[in-house]
């Protein structure tokens, strides 16, 4: 795969797929290529690297983890089903709020109808700009407003108008304030674009907030509901990892229920602990990558490793998803859920990325990669240590829905139950 990778432009993703995404994304760095990519890249890859970032994104997981917890504690008294991937949606979105543009969202408790209006609009023109893929009308039905695309049209003057109003408040706060004070990633692109406010105006900006926020918070959630359905899948597992987060996490036992004092305790200390944890989590993205399918556009005429021609401009599709099933990678059971795979004396191993692609590899990295991760295992671990999962219906295998990314069809729908601690 590397092979591959060396052969297509680095930042290219080409006219085609630019002129499908660019109504919600804009020039933002999924959509655009050459300096814009460059320049966004370059300013993602400072931010994420910095010791603030970590630390004001972790109070964040830890925050929204309790008040997931709180809901699902609600919900396993009442012996009530709840429908984990809108919990972990919600979650996530609250979570890249704050950490993205300090504000709170707040859809967890569905305080803020506009907020719940927002989300619902930015999960739908998703799935609408998805469909461009196989609709060979799109445009026609774009240039006359009517079907999807008059939907589409709608979801996103909501989307402007919610992601402007909130660039402009963020504006009249950090007005007067000390800006090295400022934490959330928004506020940092606003202190960059002071450099050059031709090209970092609030289109721009809403462009970046919208990449960044497909970027953290489906890929997240998706991946976070996935995982779930194969600890229900596999109890043995599920009690594993149980076991792995009470052994490597030092509280006050006798507090058993306070999930608030539980998540204060998953510094990162803790969580480097958690090998087996990793490592089911990664097993989950390798069976069920956050996005399934990507692409790359030829740079220049080449030939691929299999005799195949090349010709500059044309498309490349790699399926993640196909990859993370082969036999010739992972072995003859590569279809089985087993997270053992990827520790050697009990110690997590990571793979090479041209492998193991679910972060994409090259130039394009995922740089939010240990920030995804920081996530989900402060989620997982804090549900994990407090609940028992099983499927309402354990007949049923779930599905998938065709979006950018591994959307489960139809939700997935649990039991909750208090764990012995």
């Amino acid at each position: 795969m590397d092979t591959v990778f060396s052969m297509f432009d680095a930042d290219t993703q080409g006219t085609y797929n630019y002129s499908i995404m660019k109504d919600l994304f804009g020039e933002g760095i999924f959509a655009t290529d050459g300096d814009k990519w460059r320049h966004q890249r370059k300013l993602a890859s400072h931010e994420f690297s910095t010791k603030v970032l970590r630390e004001f994104s972790s109070v964040a997981f830890r925050i929204n983890a309790t008040k997931l917890a709180d809901i699902i504690s609600s919900a396993a008294t009442n012996g009530t089903v709840i429908n984990m991937q809108d919990l972990l949606m919600k979650t996530t979105m609250d979570s890249i709020f704050k950490v993205g543009f300090g504000f709170e969202l707040n859809t967890l408790s569905g305080s803020d109808k506009s907020s719940i209006q927002f989300s619902n609009a930015f999960d739908e023109a998703n799935s609408l700009v998805y469909h461009r893929y196989v609709d060979l009308f799109w445009q026609l039905k774009r240039y006359f407003n009517i079907g999807s695309e008059a939907k589409l049209k709608r979801n996103i003057q909501i989307i402007d108008d919610f992601v402007m109003k909130l660039i402009h408040q963020k504006r009249e706060q950090m007005n007067g304030q000390d800006n090295r004070a400022r934490e959330d990633i928004l506020s940092r692109f606003i202190i960059q674009s002071k450099k050059d406010p031709q090209t970092m105006n609030d289109r721009y900006l809403r462009d970046i907030v919208l990449n960044f926020l497909i970027a953290g918070k489906d890929t997240t959630a998706n991946t976070l509901t996935w995982f779930f359905y194969m600890l229900c899948k596999n109890p043995i597992v599920q009690d594993k990892v149980a076991l792995e987060i009470k052994e490597s996490v030092e509280w006050d036992k006798e507090d058993n229920n306070n999930t608030e004092h539980f998540t204060e305790k998953l510094n990162e200390s803790a969580i480097e602990k958690m090998h087996y944890l990793h490592a089911a989590i990664s097993e989950t993205l390798r069976l069920y990558p956050a996005v399934p399918v990507d692409s790359k556009m030829a740079d220049e005429d080449d030939v691929l490793p299999n005799g195949y021609r090349v010709i500059k401009g044309d498309g490349l599709n790699y399926m993640i998803y196909a990859m993370g099933r082969m036999t010739y990678l992972w072995g003859e059971d590569a279809e089985d859920f087993r997270p053992e795979r990827w520790l050697v004396n009990g110690i997590f191993q990571q793979e090479s990325p041209y492998k193991f692609v679910s972060f994409n590899a090259g130039p394009r990295i995922c740089l939010g990669k240990e920030f995804a991760y920081r996530q989900m295992k402060i989620t997982a671990a804090t549900l994990i240590h407090f609940f028992r999962f099983k499927q309402a219906d354990e007949s049923k295998d779930a599905t998938y829905k065709t979006m950018f990314t591994l959307h489960m069809d139809k939700g997935l729908h649990l039991y909750a139950y208090p764990r012995s601690i």
